[in-house]
């Protein structure tokens, strides 16, 4: 058994609630690839010196192995690359879902089954249920804490070696164990950021990596006419309003990113609704998609509350969605989640709509 570490409270008290149980337990952290800061140090914060020594202060405390490994190179590739390519595209992506997918619980995975554990845990908010042979992905039982959108790439052969240890427990409980066992974790403050960023805002690294993001060009109205020039499509999301600098009678936000003309459209708040989306890269838990239209609840990003809409699916691993009520600032590069009450179905990558689907939905 593997607890993938990372020097924070969640997966110390995976490591000790499994511990407890039984089970002969190696805490395992990843070496990640990260830019190097303003001091000329590369240190990811997922894996930062303090970390390492937090995780191996905390497998000492519980009396289990513990050890470091290098996927500093994969990350790299499938975590960082992929950042900055969809910002390039014009896309705001959520790198922890490529990390989960090919790093967490691909390379770290099947490093792990290749070491001989049977199991590879971690300290995410969720759940794994076993119904009529299938294994089930569930919501964390804390909805504040709730990771299951982060997970929604997993499938059957991944969740068959899979344990989340403190998806059952609340937050305050996993830092109340923390104390209760004296591991030194228990108080760590939580990272939010992009963990290999080494100095300044997401902004600051795409303009050090790709510096054509922050080139500027023509801020365009919903008419085609432009109305003011912006600093750089990385500046940009879609339904921002902040940072524009175009005087307007009311207020305009972004739209759409025309990456490749370095534009954006600007337009009403009431442009931003829109009632469908085209996801790709569409994975569904089961293995299966659905054969006909599916009644689901949706997230389109991360903090987003649950929407209902109906699934259709398409071939090529793409899925269309079409929305009970319109939804705001449905953006390129997202993870879309699905569900159906407890039960995370699967979820794709929102895509950037082609002109015409976007002049239908408005």
């Amino acid at each position: 058994m593997f607890v993938a570490m990372s020097g924070g409270v969640d997966s110390s008290v995976a490591a000790a609630l499994l511990a407890q149980q039984g089970y002969r337990v190696t805490g395992i952290m990843m070496r990640l690839w990260a830019e190097s800061g303003a001091d000329g140090l590369a240190e990811n914060r997922c894996c930062s010196d303090g970390a390492v020594l937090d995780a191996r202060r905390v497998c000492v405390a519980l009396g289990i192995p513990f050890q470091v490994v290098d996927l500093s190179q994969a990350f790299k590739s499938h975590v960082v690359d992929y950042f900055c390519d969809s910002y390039a595209s014009g896309r705001t992506p959520n790198p922890c879902l490529a990390c989960n997918l090919y790093i967490k619980f691909g390379a770290l995975l099947q490093m792990a089954r290749q070491q001989g554990a049977d199991y590879l845990a971690t300290g995410h908010y969720a759940r794994v249920r076993l119904r009529h042979g299938q294994h089930q992905l569930l919501r964390g039982a804390d909805p504040s804490k709730d990771q299951s959108y982060v997970l929604y790439m997993l499938g059957q052969p991944e969740l068959k070696h899979l344990l989340f240890p403190v998806g059952q427990l609340t937050k305050p409980q996993v830092r109340a164990l923390a104390e209760d066992a004296g591991l030194p974790t228990a108080t760590r403050a939580e990272s939010q950021d992009a963990c290999f960023i080494g100095w300044g805002d997401y902004r600051a690294f795409l303009g050090r990596r790709l510096p054509e993001t922050l080139r500027p060009g023509p801020v365009i109205d919903e008419r085609g006419r432009t109305i003011g020039r912006h600093r750089g499509v990385a500046f940009f999301t879609v339904g921002q309003r902040e940072g524009l600098g175009v005087a307007a009678e009311h207020p305009l936000y972004v739209l759409r990113i025309d990456a490749r003309r370095s534009e954006l459209v600007v337009g009403p708040k009431t442009a931003l609704l829109q009632r469908e989306l085209v996801a790709n890269h569409v994975r569904f838990v089961s293995g299966t998609p659905p054969e006909s239209p599916l009644s689901v609840s949706v997230k389109i990003r991360y903090k987003a509350a649950d929407a209902p809409a109906t699934l259709l699916p398409l071939s090529g691993q793409r899925a269309r969605l079409v929305f009970c009520e319109p939804q705001a600032a449905i953006t390129p590069g997202q993870g879309v989640v699905l569900y159906q009450g407890e039960q995370v179905l699967g979820g794709g990558i929102i895509a950037t709509p082609e002109p015409s689907e976007v002049s239908d939905a408005a």
